[in-house]
């Protein structure tokens, strides 16, 4: 099994502020031994570690721990893609083989159009030459958006994090279903299922509750497109490690070996190159 999106952290209240009061338990240090306790026997052989906060510091700090990890196979950092001179912090962490994709935390922006901004969009432009894959953080109301981004780079690899984020505490599937469902239609779209008990009640959610978002997912974009993620640590507001990858698993249950597969590791290894 490959985890394609955890977290890992050293705490501090300057650049992890998007923790809120509700989420005390995540203020504390968050690192690979700890990782690996989580998911102890559940399989875990390979990870993509992603960046929670922006700051080239630690992009930097993430690549060296992948350096010295066989676990940790891939590294989504994050540069200042505005920034006209930009490139030169890509060429620097590209230099690095783990460095496999960027992120922005787009759905932070007061700007709900921040992704289409000219400057924004001339940073996503140079991915490619990198090989870079980029991954989308938004909520359900930035997929029409997310279409007209991911549209100006069709040979791009894009990967959609956490499902888009639907409403699930609220039991809605409309419109997130049906824009997922034109959004998967560009196939240099990946999705990782990650994220959904987080956007669900975090005390009473049921694998029966989430499990239309993931039939949506996996008709719209199939095994292939489709990879397994825990969000851990920030996921252990609402479910354990091992309770997420049991849900996952029953889920799966009916689908074809190969489509297994698919979605517990070849998935992520097509997506990032890993």
């Amino acid at each position: 099994m490959i985890d394609a999106h955890h977290h890992l952290w050293n705490y501090n209240d300057r650049d992890y502020v998007w923790m809120s009061a509700e989420m005390g338990v995540l203020r504390r240090d968050y690192l690979l031994p700890d990782l690996e306790t989580a998911a102890a026997g559940c399989g875990l052989s390979g990870t993509v570690v992603v960046q929670a906060c922006q700051r080239l510091e630690e992009t930097e700090w993430l690549l060296g721990l992948a350096q010295a990890s066989r676990l940790i196979r891939g590294v989504v950092g994050w540069v200042p893609l505005i920034e006209h001179d930009v490139v030169a912090s890509i060429e620097r962490f590209a230099a690095n083989p783990k460095l496999r994709g960027l992120r922005h935390i787009l759905h932070d922006e007061p700007d709900d159009f921040y992704m289409l901004r000219p400057d924004f969009l001339r940073g996503v432009g140079l991915l490619r030459d990198f090989d870079l894959a980029y991954d989308i953080l938004v909520f359900e109301r930035h997929l029409p958006q997310t279409i007209q981004f991911v549209d100006r780079f069709p040979d791009q690899v894009f990967v959609l994090d956490h499902i888009a984020k639907p409403r699930i505490r609220d039991g809605e599937l409309s419109p997130w279903r049906e824009r997922i469902v034109e959004l998967a239609r560009r196939e240099n779209v990946y999705c990782k299922l990650s994220g959904m008990v987080t956007e669900s009640a975090w005390n009473g959610w049921t694998p029966a509750q989430l499990k239309p978002y993931f039939d949506t997912v996996l008709q719209a974009f199939g095994t292939r497109r489709l990879m397994f993620g825990s969000d851990w640590p920030v996921m252990t507001l609402a479910s354990s490690y091992r309770t997420w990858v049991e849900t996952v698993g029953n889920w799966v249950l009916p689908l074809s070996e190969t489509e297994r597969v698919d979605l517990w590791e070849s998935t992520a290894v097509r997506a990032y190159g890993l």
